[in-house]
């Protein structure tokens, strides 16, 4: 019996590292694109209903507005809770900055769902935070700090790059950056690059500096409305398994453990044969 029991241990610890494999949110797929019950293009971030509506004249992030407003959730209420907790403006960014780049692992939408793009809302980051299985490319990181900065008090952007997005937060007279940015022609505006583990709330990546960026200010909030969705063109969007990964180490322990526990139930089996 104890055996059985250490056996299914086993199993249920490789069920429970395993990811989850299905978003909560409703899709359907039209013209060969994913949408959400906003109507929102989560598969393209160009034309009017694209996650960032990007046109020639710029950008507006309107996914950012999934998780503000009347339809703030668990974003907005971490915000709120950060702005609660650390009154102090420069150590609150830090640990918001931390949530995001500790919680999120950087993958690429590729690798994670199998198209070329697929934008995140915050509050469904957010929700794969909590169970430890986040993953996330540029646009996901910098609509989740951009939406928590804006709950917890802070002037917050999403800033376009070629190739990159990120956020920005107004936090001026913050001596860690290595460089601050001028925006509407106010300086104190920082990057915030959480897309690396090593990432320092400040740094910004060299991109950032050749004075190539556009960036869009989350100021009035949007109050997006849920559209009917066609029942006949839903799809389940599902992200695809990560290997559990185990280091050398403690794979050399679990032999070490499992090899004499076989050579008993083997001897065991070979004296009930005698």
């Amino acid at each position: 019996m104890r055996v059985k029991i250490i056996l299914f241990g086993i199993a249920g610890w490789v069920f429970l590292a395993s990811p989850t494999q299905a978003i909560e949110e409703i899709f359907y797929k039209k013209d060969n694109q994913i949408y959400d019950s906003w109507g929102i293009c989560r598969t393209r971030a160009e034309g009017v209903d694209g996650f960032f509506q990007v046109t020639k004249k710029g950008f507006r992030p309107i996914i950012a507005f999934e998780s503000l407003g009347k339809n703030s959730d668990l974003a907005y209420k971490y915000g709120k809770e950060f702005l609660a907790k650390y009154p102090d403006s420069y150590q609150r960014a830090e640990k918001i900055f931390r949530f995001a780049r500790d919680g999120v692992s950087y993958t690429s939408d590729l690798d994670q769902f199998g198209y070329g793009e697929f934008a995140l809302n915050a509050d469904e980051l957010v929700a794969r935070i909590e169970k430890g299985n986040a993953r996330g490319d540029c646009e996901d990181f910098a609509i989740l700090l951009a939406t928590m900065y804006k709950a917890a008090g802070y002037r917050s952007a999403v800033v376009l790059v070629p190739g990159h997005a990120a956020a920005i937060v107004y936090l001026p007279g913050y001596r860690k950056a290595n460089a601050t940015l001028k925006f509407y022609g106010q300086s104190g505006w920082i990057w915030a690059e959480a897309t690396g583990r090593s990432n320092h709330l400040g740094w910004a990546p060299s991109k950032a500096l050749q004075g190539k960026a556009i960036a869009y200010e989350i100021r009035a909030v949007e109050d997006l409305a849920q559209q009917s969705i066609p029942k006949n063109e839903i799809v389940q969007v599902r992200r695809k398994t990560t290997p559990l990964a185990i280091s050398p180490f403690f794979f050399i322990l679990l032999l070490m453990w499992i090899l004499p526990l076989l050579s008993r139930i083997f001897m065991v089996i070979i004296r009930r044969k005698a």
